[in-house]
């Protein structure tokens, strides 16, 4: 499995805070036999990370960490006016997995202005955007799915999701979407060492982890 979505760069947002901490996910990680983590520290307005300070820490975890799970570094990006400002500077973090995957995310309550204006800018750049845990808006109802992946925008599954985490409507979403085929990416959005095992001990209904094949083999 390639996990595309955590939050495992220490000290750089509301994710792991100390290097000990990252280490002792990533060995677990590895007992799971995830193959490749993808780093994606926020970036927003109120997280306002600069990209050659994340990739300093990431270099620092780098040294640290002599596991056999490959490491790489993106960002998980708000779209907000901060965006709007490294979109345009092409000040980026891309997730290049397959393609040249820009991780983004809303407010869980309202999207932006020009949700899809500003999908298509990302789009004109050259760029694939991967929204974030699209199961977790609570704006969002069927038919937005629908038309976001006519304008061939990828979703990233949020595997908490599946498991009940964030609760029955999530999760009842969650089962949706990987029903009708649409996620193109998964992971844990791994926060904690105590949130990731939280979710190893869920249960994943076996019916869905046929599902879950399909969308692994994007990545492998």
């Amino acid at each position: 499995m390639v996990d595309c979505h955590s939050h495992l760069l220490p000290g750089v947002d509301d994710g792991v805070q100390s290097m000990e901490e990252s280490l002792q996910i990533l060995r677990e990680m590895e007992q799971q036999g995830i193959r490749r983590v993808w780093l994606t520290p926020h970036i927003m307005e109120d997280i306002p990370n600069e990209t050659l300070a994340l990739q300093r820490k990431f270099r620092e975890l780098l040294q640290q960490y002599r596991g056999a799970v490959e490491l790489k570094l993106a960002a998980e990006y708000m779209l907000d006016n901060l965006f709007e400002e490294r979109l345009e500077k092409e000040d980026l973090l891309l997730l290049e997995e397959g393609k040249r995957f820009l991780l983004v995310e809303t407010s869980y309550f309202n999207p932006p202005m020009d949700f899809l204006s500003v999908l298509q800018r990302i789009q004109k750049k050259g760029y694939y955007p991967l929204l974030a845990h699209p199961e977790r808006y609570e704006y969002m109802q069927k038919e937005d799915y629908n038309t976001l992946k006519e304008e061939h925008i990828s979703f990233q599954l949020n595997l908490p999701s599946l498991a009940g985490m964030y609760g029955k409507r999530v999760q009842g979403k969650a089962e949706w979407i990987l029903r009708n085929g649409m996620y193109d990416r998964m992971g844990c959005d791994t926060h904690s060492c105590h949130r990731y095992q939280q979710m190893l001990f869920s249960s994943i209904k076996h019916n869905q982890t046929k599902l879950l094949d399909g969308v692994n083999a994007n990545t492998l």
